[in-house]
């Protein structure tokens, strides 16, 4: 059967990173899960502790206009995966392509996903389809490659994004925008593309990462003195803002894991600088950086600084920052959120985040180190929850199981991703941001030892609720009635097994 790549038998998701690697493997999809563990490497565990990589992708997809996305694998996770983006206000239709194992050992699967793609491609409706496969049909080499790359105008771009290749959510946003430059660049390379809907009169900078919607407007207002302006962010939302990006004369690593898109990027010719506009240092030294990747004038450089640099500082004058924090999150900003937080005047000594370690963040992390701040790339959520233990800060950034904890040790924290991504962080809108966050949530830490001396009676693990406060005993003899029980139901199977 056309396209009918599988192996001997199904793998399944139970079956472990490394069973599904050499199912994989034997399916054909060496190559691809090579260029994975190329991109996104691990760290010294098997990989950080978040929500299915795919999302990442699938959100990209759900955010573009005129872009239908389609999940390939196993029901459970298609239905939490659509469950999470629906959650996060998708409101958008995701499509699947259900199997069994006999569809997927015989090929049936890709024969499927091809006439469901053909069912979508309506040029009058959409720009592209994309298909991600989850973690089955990567492992059983059901090969996306082999689908059409366009259908009556319609571009379809099918990805693996497997839970065992991909680390985090934040790295499969690369791996589906990274396709899409790919697939973009092409399309320029070969004639005349489509004119997106804003394109900018002078040479602009491309930003790369799901920002906050106020900050590409800041960072133009930044960037005007020099006479650059700003291209739409990396991940678009719109095919033929794609093309716009890869006209820009320089690429901002403002999230600096996106190394498929950063790829494309230097495939095209284009400068690619780190960092991002944080604090007042952390302006000033990016406003050098980008003004000499496009080759601007000291003059006009200076002219920038001159006017961005003193709303950042006031902004942190008026909004100081003295307390002791931990930052830890899988979003890729922390280092960032760190540098601004230091600048104005907090204590961090330690940082973690899920992203790795890239040449992009090799100057934050080197600012942060000189600083007193620890970064653990790839960090587990035992090492963040350790740090927080050792540090007792007056306040915890992290992960939601990381506030838990912070919680029940009266630590005052807050979830990152809700948070602290949900409001400006470039230039002095940051500073101001970061600045009443800390302000509002340390407040609180009084009212957290309230709560903790109040439920200070009440147990945990085996004697939590009201009315324990021993450990509850077995009824007598239970464990002896279930020793024999187990055995029982042994000597049953083995009889079995024998007279089989």
């Amino acid at each position: 059967m056309d396209g009918a790549i599988a192996p001997a038998s199904e793998p399944g998701c139970h079956g472990g990173r490394q069973t599904m690697l050499a199912a994989a493997d034997a399916a054909g999809k060496g190559a691809v899960m090579a260029q994975l563990a190329a991109d996104y490497p691990r760290g010294p565990h098997d990989q950080p502790q978040s929500m299915c990589p795919a999302f990442g992708a699938l959100r990209v997809g759900l955010r573009m206009r005129r872009v239908q996305t389609i999940l390939s694998g196993s029901a459970c996770c298609v239905y939490g995966l659509t469950f999470t983006s629906h959650f996060y206000g998708a409101r958008r239709t995701v499509g699947y392509v259900p199997f069994n194992s006999e569809s997927l050992v015989r090929g049936q699967l890709f024969e499927d996903i091809r006439a469901a793609v053909h069912d979508v491609a309506r040029p009058e409706e959409l720009d592209a389809v994309v298909v991600i496969n989850l973690c089955v049909p990567t492992a059983s080499g059901v090969p996306l490659d082999l689908l059409p790359k366009q259908i009556n105008g319609v571009r379809v771009i099918g990805i693996d994004v497997p839970g065992f290749g991909v680390p985090t959510h934040a790295e499969a946003k690369d791996v589906l925008s990274g396709a899409m430059l790919r697939a973009a660049r092409a399309e320029a390379m070969a004639g005349p593309v489509a004119r997106p809907r804003a394109l900018a009169e002078l040479p602009t900078v491309a930003l790369i990462g799901e920002l906050f919607p106020a900050d590409p407007p800041g960072v133009a207002a930044m960037l005007a003195p020099m006479g650059l302006a700003v291209a739409p962010p990396v991940p678009c939302r719109e095919w033929r803002d794609l093309y716009a990006a890869l006209d820009s004369v320089v690429a901002a690593a403002t999230h600096p894991f996106y190394t498929a898109t950063i790829r494309e990027f230097v495939a095209a010719g284009r400068a690619v600088v780190g960092s991002a506009p944080v604090g007042v240092e952390g302006t000033a030294d990016w406003l050098d950086a980008v003004g000499a990747a496009a080759n601007i004038s000291a003059a006009r450089i200076d002219a920038a600084k001159a006017r961005a640099l003193p709303a950042i500082e006031a902004a942190r004058q008026a909004c100081p920052v003295t307390a002791r924090i931990t930052i830890s999150g899988y979003e890729g900003s922390e280092l960032l959120v760190a540098r601004a937080l230091v600048e104005a005047g907090a204590e961090v000594p330690y940082v973690g985040t899920a992203c790795p370690r890239t040449d992009w963040s090799e100057a934050d992390q080197a600012w942060l180190a000189a600083r007193g701040t620890h970064v653990q790339f790839r960090a587990a959520l035992e090492q963040d929850v350790a740090a927080m233990r050792e540090v007792r800060p007056d306040l915890a950034i992290g992960t939601t199981p990381l506030v838990q904890s912070a919680k029940e040790m009266g630590i005052p924290a807050i979830y990152f991703t809700n948070m602290v991504s949900a409001r400006p962080l470039f230039g002095a809108p940051g500073m101001g941001a970061l600045g009443g966050i800390v302000a509002a949530q340390t407040s609180g830490k009084a009212r957290f030892a309230q709560m903790r001396e109040f439920f200070a009676d009440v147990g945990t693990g085996p004697t939590a609720g009201y009315g324990w406060t021993d450990i509850p005993s077995d009824p007598p003899g239970l464990r002896e009635r279930n020793r024999r029980a187990r055995e029982t139901r042994a000597r049953a199977a083995a009889n079995q097994a024998m007279g089989s």
